[in-house]
């Protein structure tokens, strides 16, 4: 290959496949944890609001831009949904004061907060609830859905569940809001603006800038009762919020995990989507799998929206359960987490690959199936120790199941001061795409290299050409790429147990499970 048609290959790559176009994103790189299993302020166990704010250095320090919250509400599950007052923070986690101190910290340091939002469902605890129950005449007896005359039949939840046993015994029944009632409708709305504007002064220091929006569906829980919700509860609602703060963010949590998302783009108007498809797809560790993923998913992804790529988040099992803690096959989920389009997640504890699988029914009918997904963050060597979030310890089975152990391997504590650790390479790879536009912004190219166990894809904009091969094999792998030689300018950005790249003979060269970044 000359270098003329070197030259025209890499302009090639900027228009060749552009259904594939990467979307236009901020550098932003989303943290989501769940607060009660961080960091432990005042000695109870629970983590908190203020333990929290305490570690916004290290967040800071990984690299993280923003932070995911799971539902702050009053509940009598640790997870926070279904709550018994959605107007108040669980006192667990702190005051209401506490969070706008903790709100105001973040984005002194330029960073974003989101709320993790459950507006479909309340407790027998609530107000509406405990007045209408009973008593068709009650202001709130058309907020929730009831089933027959007499208010003494409410409509069950996800799954036909009419209650739900919590990790500590206690159990309580649940229901559904009537999402089509407008006095209901008004509560929510006016709920989602508060957070945004707390002091209703216009300046949005001290509010929250998104939401995520959990189990989100057009009919909720496919019964036929409460349809076209995408059109005619979100998207108004959506507007509403814009209309307050044109820079808000709304992400969401398909309930239909297999789904790519157009339909809740386009009929609810929505910024921002998991993407479970991409998840699923890396992994597998299959080539040829990842590749559909993620053709189908960003072919469904209209221009100026999102997908929200993610390895592992509170509903799943833990990625390095995926991988049997493989170090290499670790590091694999990290590069595709971080490298590919799209905005990248990050769940507490993934970055120093803390295990968990759980899952419905694993200890019987109780929330506490999902502990093990949910365990605290390990900051020390020993898990005994002050800031530990252990609001679990001795409650249960899960508990003597746990997967945190003292001197695992697996903490802050033995990975930051280890070059070579997975707590490294994620600040390494974080370094990188903000370093770099093509990786934040840049369209993607798939790169057909005759291989079947190598991964290729270029990230490029105008001024930028990035490589990203990442071996998914077991067997080392070579590549031959034609337009790598004619001595053209190339520079390792990152080899993580590869060997060198061969420029002079176009060859690239990686060990078993190998990645290498190259800058053109």
């Amino acid at each position: 290959m000359t270098r003329f048609s070197t030259v025209l290959f890499l302009l090639f790559l900027n228009f060749f496949f552009s259904e594939l176009k990467g979307q236009t994103t901020v550098p932003e790189i989303i943290y989501h944890v769940c607060q009660r299993s961080f960091y432990d302020s005042d000695g109870d166990l629970h983590g908190d609001l203020k333990g929290l704010e305490k570690h916004l250095n290290y967040l800071q320090d990984l690299g993280i831009t923003s932070i995911l919250l799971l539902p702050l509400y009053h509940s009598v599950y640790y997870h926070n949904y279904f709550p018994i007052d959605f107007e108040k923070i669980d006192p667990e986690f702190g005051t209401e004061a506490d969070f706008v101190h903790l709100v105001q910290e973040v984005h002194r340091r330029n960073m974003k907060i989101y709320m993790d939002m459950e507006s479909q469902y309340i407790t027998e605890d609530h107000i509406w609830w405990k007045d209408s129950y009973g008593n068709p005449q009650s202001q709130y007896s058309n907020y929730l859905i009831y089933n027959g005359p007499d208010n003494t039949n409410p409509e069950s939840i996800i799954f036909d569940l009419h209650s739900l046993e919590g990790y500590d015994g206690t159990s309580r029944q649940i229901t559904t809001i009537n999402l089509h009632n407008e006095d209901a409708k008004k509560y929510i709305y006016d709920l989602y603006k508060y957070w945004l504007d707390p002091n209703r002064d216009g300046d949005f220091s001290d509010g929250v800038d998104g939401y995520r929006i959990d189990h989100m569906m057009d009919d909720l829980d496919w019964k036929g009762k409460l349809t076209g919700l995408l059109v005619n509860f979100w998207r108004p609602l959506f507007n509403e919020l814009r209309n307050i703060n044109p820079d808000v963010k709304i992400m969401g949590e398909q309930a239909d995990w297999s789904a790519y998302g157009r339909e809740y783009f386009e009929s609810s108007g929505i910024d921002r989507l998991f993407d479970f498809g991409i998840k699923f797809g890396i992994s597998s560790f299959d080539k040829e799998i990842i590749k559909q993923k993620i053709d189908s998913t960003l072919l469904e992804t209209p221009d100026s929206k999102n997908q929200l790529i993610f390895i592992e988040n509170h509903d799943t099992q833990r990625f390095a359960n995926d991988c049997d803690s493989d170090p290499a096959k670790l590091k694999i989920g990290a590069t595709l987490n971080i490298m590919l389009p799209g905005i990248p997640v990050i769940y507490y504890g993934q970055e120093i690959g803390m295990r968990g699988v759980g899952g419905f029914g694993a200890f019987g009918n109780t929330d506490g199936n999902d502990i093990p997904r949910r365990e605290a963050f390990e900051w020390t060597t020993t898990i005994d120790q002050p800031g530990m979030a252990l609001w679990y310890k001795d409650s249960g089975p899960w508990w003597e199941a746990r997967n945190i152990r003292d001197n695992d391997g697996i903490s802050v504590e033995e990975q930051k001061g280890n070059t070579h650790s997975l707590w490294n390479f994620y600040k390494k790879l974080i370094s990188l795409r903000k370093e770099y536009v093509a990786l934040c912004d840049g369209n993607i190219l798939f790169i057909e290299n005759r291989n079947a166990n190598v991964f290729s894809f270029f990230r490029t904009t105008t001024d930028e050409k990035i490589l990203v091969n990442i071996n998914l094999s077991s067997q080392k792998q070579k590549l031959e790429y034609e337009f790598l030689k004619s001595g053209i300018n190339a520079k390792l950005l990152l080899d993580q147990n590869g060997l060198a790249a061969n420029f002079d003979d176009s060859s690239i060269n990686l060990v078993p499970y190998g990645i290498q970044i190259i800058k053109f």
